[in-house]
């Protein structure tokens, strides 16, 4: 569980983010839990975009898909949504959260 300071700090550091993910008309599918897993375990933070034509709830999308993968949601506004977790990898780790204070 990450404190309301460290997600202050991750949405900073996401903010210039792209979305690197797009969840379409089929929702989320264990192909896109994959990649996104792979991808937070390089990247520690995903920024993903919900298409219009999946009719899914952001906040929804947001925390099953966090549930899913062990990650920490860290904003959901609009049609995009922010996923935090530590690599697995020490090599990957690149974001501090216990300096954050």
């Amino acid at each position: 569980m990450i404190t309301s300071k460290q997600r202050a700090y991750l949405r900073k550091i996401a903010h210039d983010l792209e979305p690197i993910f797009q969840i379409g008309k089929d929702g989320i599918t264990d192909e896109l839990l994959k990649g996104i897993s792979q991808a937070l375990n390089k990247r520690e933070l995903v920024k993903v975009h919900i298409l219009e034509s999946a009719l899914l709830d952001t906040k929804t999308a947001c925390n099953d898909a966090a549930a899913r993968l062990g990650a920490e949601p860290v904003q959901a506004i609009g049609n995009k949504f922010i996923l935090y977790r530590e690599s697995e990898d020490e090599k990957y780790r690149k974001i501090e959260l216990k300096r954050v204070k």
